[in-house]
Order: structure tokens, then sequence, then C-alpha cells
């Protein structure tokens, strides 16, 4: 009886969630995939639907050539952000788990842009250059990097670097969950690995690393998710303009829609593959 009640304890408390779920979420999917099948048009006696199969999705590749062209891009900054703004979260974490004082203002700061800066005021901070750097001269960084590497690659770096400030400021949710598993150490395994003569980088190898080793992708896949549907994103901006677009539409943009989430649900399989905890093999 005691077990049931706990159950029904616990449904009641996701309930919100559910209805938010079924009624903002999942509607709205089942409704954009039927957008998708159809070629939609807004007249003056209502909505037009005619159906097309999958003719938007074969559109998409073959008619749309700025998709593939923002998808390469989009793909390509993805794989160097990530581990730019994990491995800034996980170095600031570590400092702002020290005993230092004033700690607690300093995680706040750190988790401020994720309040402020986000929907249209991130893209007005952006069009007023408050997230460049003035002393970082774009030119020189340029044409360092135009001869260590490829020109396609150069540019994406030195992109890296003339955003540098907006792609941290997506680290703040990862900087907590560090900080709450960093805690979560117990601080005589370091005294013990000490005592036994344990260098500082060998207990981050040997302890640190192992244990927050969950949270590593949790966090690839919270950052690619943030990334994936950030209002800088050009794929996002191109969706929305096909979606006013009088010769595309609302079908138009929805498969496409659809079509960028299969490959960042892909991506997002890919991490899982790759930083997943792999079960030790037991010998009979």
């Amino acid at each position: 009886m005691k077990i049931k009640r706990e159950t029904i304890y616990g449904y009641v408390f996701i309930l919100p969630w559910l209805i938010g779920f079924l009624g903002l979420v999942f509607y709205p999917m089942i409704q954009s995939f039927y957008f998708s099948l159809n070629d939609m048009r807004i007249t003056p006696q209502g909505l037009r639907f005619v159906y097309t199969g999958f003719n938007n999705y074969l559109n998409v590749w073959l008619q749309d050539m700025f998709f593939i062209q923002e998808l390469l891009a989009f793909s390509v900054d993805t794989l160097i952000r990530i581990p730019v703004i994990v491995v800034f979260a996980l170095i600031i974490a570590m400092l702002l788990n020290q005993d230092v004082k004033f700690k607690g203002l300093f995680r706040t700061i750190f988790f401020l842009p994720v309040i402020v800066a986000s929907g249209p005021v991130i893209n007005q901070l952006v069009d007023q250059g408050a997230t460049a750097i003035p002393m970082l001269d774009q030119d020189v960084i340029m044409s360092l990097l135009n001869a260590i590497f490829p020109v396609w690659f150069a540019s994406v770096l030195s992109d890296l670097f003339n955003q540098i400030i907006t792609i941290l400021w997506y680290s703040g949710v990862q900087i907590l969950l560090f900080l709450a598993a960093l805690q979560k150490i117990d601080p005589n395994l370091y005294e013990a690995a000490k005592i036994d003569g344990g260098s500082s980088w060998e207990c981050f190898w040997k302890i640190t690393l192992p244990t927050i080793k969950p949270l590593i992708l949790i966090n690839l896949v919270y950052t690619l998710v943030s990334l994936a549907n950030s209002g800088q994103n050009p794929i996002i901006v191109l969706i929305y303009q096909n979606m006013f677009n009088a010769t595309r539409g609302y079908g138009f943009a929805s498969a496409m829609a659809w079509m960028y989430a299969i490959i960042v649900g892909f991506m997002l399989l890919m991490i899982y593959l790759v930083f997943r905890e792999k079960k030790s093999k037991r010998f009979s």
C-alpha cells in the first residue's frame, strides 16, 4: 500500500510536466510532421493543404543548397566548440570548488549569462559587438591560422576566437553540473593519494576524472542541444526564413526542421556511443 501511495505521489508531481510535454511539445511535433507532408498555403479562406508525401524532404536536399552549406558549417563549428565549452566548464568548476573567498559570488557571475544572455538579448549583444574581444586583431590571427591550417579550417578557428565570449557564455549549466559532481568526491581519497606520493596531476587522472566521467557525457549532450537550438545557429534562422517564404512555406520549413532534428539526434547518438561507460567484462 505504501509503495502504491508513493507511486501515486510521484505521478502527481510529474503531472504538470506531462501536461506541458503533451500540449507544448508532443502535439506541435505531430502537427509539424503533418505540415511537412503537405504543401501548405495561407489563403483568405484559411489554411490550404495539398498532400505531397515526402517531396518536401527531398527538396530540402535537392533545391536548397544553403541547408547543406549551413549544416556542414554547423557540424564543424560544433566539433570545435563543444570540447572548448566542456573543458572550460571543468576548469572553472575545479577552481570554484577550491576554498576561496567569495566563491558564491563567482558561481553567480559564471551562471548569470545563462539567465541574462538568452533569446533576443544575446542577438542584441552580438549586434552591438559586446561579445567580441577588441584587443584581438582578427587579421593577424587569420594570417597565422592560414599559414598552419587549410583555409576552411582556419576560418572556423578564426570565428572561434571572434566569438569566444559568446561560446563561453554557454558554459554556466555545465559548470554547475561539474561543481555538483566535484563536491560529492570524498576529500579523504585525495589525502590518501597524497600520502602515497600522488601528485595533483595524478589525483586528477586517477580520482577526479573517473568520478565525473558520467557528467562529461551529460554535459556533452547538453552542450550539443544548447548549440543546436541557439538563436545564433544559422540553420534555425534558415528554417525561420523558409517558413515565411512565399514559394516554400510551412511545409518545406517543417521538413527542413525534421531533417535537422534527425541529424542532431544522430550526432547525439554518436556522442553517447563514444563517451558512454563501458561495462567491464567478467571472466568466469
